[in-house]
Formats: C-alpha cells, structure tokens, sequence
C-alpha cells in the first residue's frame, strides 16, 4: 500500500507520446520512451491523494504530468493540450467523474476515452466503463496496480497510433501507385493503339465507346466491305463468346476472305476492364494484321 505525504501540487509542460522519436539503439523502436513521455493529468479533489499519484508517477520515469483539484477545469485544459491519459476521481463535488466524462465524451464525439478512473466503489466500475473509461483503479491505491494498469493503457494507446498512422501511410502509398499505374496504362494504351491496325473498347453494357477497323463487322453487328459472312464462322463464335464470357484472350487468329479469294489474317487480343474497387467496368481489344492481302 502507499502512504500519503504532505500533499503539493505540479505542473509539467505536456508533450505527446506520439511526438517522441524512436532511438535508433532502442528494440522497442523507441516505445519505452515514448511511453514515458506520455502526457497525464491527474484529476482528484482531495489534495493527498493527487500528490500520492504524482510521486508514484515519477518515480516511475513518467516526465509529463500536470493534475488539478478542479473537476470542472478537465475539458479546458484536455483541449488546450489533449493528454495521453487522464487519471480521473469519481466521487468529486461540483462535478463528479461521470459528468467530466460526458463532457469529455461530447468533445470528443467518441465513447473512447483516455481515462482510467479511481474508485472505491466496486459498483461504479462497470458504469465507469459503459461511460468511455479504458479501465479503473481502485482505492486504496496498490503501487503494482496503478504501474501495470497506467503502463498498459499507455502502451495500447500508443501501438493503437501508431498502427493509425502507418495505415494512414499504406494508403497513401497505394493511392499514389494506382495512380502511377493508371497514367502509365493511359500512356500504354496510347502507345498501343498507334501500333496496332484497330482497337474498340466497350462500356460494362457492352455498348462501344471507341471503335477503329472492321471491329463492328467483326462481331457480326454490321456489314463491311465484304460482308459479314467473309469472316470465318468458328473464328467468329470463339472470339464473341471470349467477350460474353468476359475472359482475356491473346493472339486469337482469325481469317476474312477477300472478293477476289484472298485472305487476310489477323491476330486478335482482349480483356476486361475493372477499376480500383474489382468493378467490371467494360471491355477492350485490338488487331494486327499478320498476312498482307494477295
């Protein structure tokens, strides 16, 4: 157990845990530290036991702590400086901790607090949850107690941020390479269509939205110049049910006769089009011609 002291009051300049680099030499890629830089305020009516935490705190290594006796100051000074932690009495007058948590809470715009609160009371724990608090200590205080229960909150907090924040980062990466890859696939296709002898690309409906070369006479939608019949059947057959069944093909020959009773052939190639959310968003193809008309 702990025994109270001649009670004082102090105050430290707040600093995030998160604003605190990781040592190169450190394992823990500078948690320990960062830990201990937390900022914590400790809210209590009675002066005794506000000292009693204060020590207990620094002894512990912990380099920003700042308290009050006030209740009714914990919102002002939460949003002048937000604290990593907030060791919060119950049973206070004027304002109990409940009533700090709901403005907390109102603040915030979120049920999840930094808050461990202090209680005698079994009965208020389970309410004291429900009300936003990460966790509670009960009084009389036990020094293993406030250590573990104070270092663990600390330490999920900030893995909690710091996984924020390298999601955060993950997405900004993958947003800057989709679009790296969607202006190197827009100079591709440029490149693409200025190599080949015809392309077309068609919408999720199926309707065509670019067409260059026999594509429409190909696909049996409308005559040529020599008809939709000069164009090998099986060919044909193969090459619609590829675009109905959506599937990616490369190189599919195909033969057209001429009036004259030459033919050309052609190499044709296609996929489905999706965008960044896996959604069809159409089709597209292009020909080359690999046998010159006789």
């Amino acid at each position: 157990m702990l025994t109270t002291t001649t009670p004082t009051t102090t105050t430290a300049t707040t600093t995030t845990a998160q604003g605190v680099p990781a040592s190169p030499g450190d394992p823990d890629g500078g948690l320990g530290a960062a830990i201990l830089a937390s900022s914590i305020l400790v809210v209590d009516d009675q002066a005794a036991h506000v000292h009693l935490l204060e020590r207990l705190l620094h002894d512990s290594g912990y380099l920003n702590v700042s308290s009050t006796l006030d209740p009714r100051q914990v919102g002002a000074l939460h949003r002048e400086h937000p604290r990593d932690l907030i060791l919060l009495d119950l049973q206070m007058p004027g304002l109990d901790g409940f009533g700090v948590m709901d403005e907390l809470r109102a603040a915030a715009g979120s049920n999840c607090l930094p808050v461990i609160v202090l209680t005698a009371q079994p009965g208020h724990k389970l309410r004291a949850l429900q009300a936003g608090a990460r966790d509670f200590i009960s009084k009389p205080f036990e020094v293993v107690e406030v250590q573990v229960r104070i270092h663990h909150m600390l330490e999920v907090r900030l893995l909690q941020t710091r996984l924020e924040a390298h999601n955060r980062h993950l997405e900004r990466l993958v947003q800057e390479r989709t679009a790296a890859l969607q202006d190197s696939e827009a100079r591709y296709r440029s490149m693409t269509e200025l190599a080949v002898d015809w392309f077309w690309e068609q919408n999720e409906a199926g309707a065509f939205t670019a067409v260059s070369g026999p594509v429409l006479e190909l696909l049996g939608i409308a005559d040529g110049e020599h008809g939709i019949h000069t164009w090998n059947p099986a060919e044909r057959r193969l090459l619609t049910d590829n675009i109905q069944a959506r599937r990616p093909f490369l190189d599919l020959v195909m033969h057209r006769s001429r009036a004259d009773g030459s033919q050309q052939q052609f190499r044709i190639s296609g996929e489905p089009m999706f965008d960044s959310h896996c959604r069809f968003t159409g089709y597209r193809g292009l020909g080359v011609e690999v046998q010159p008309a006789r």
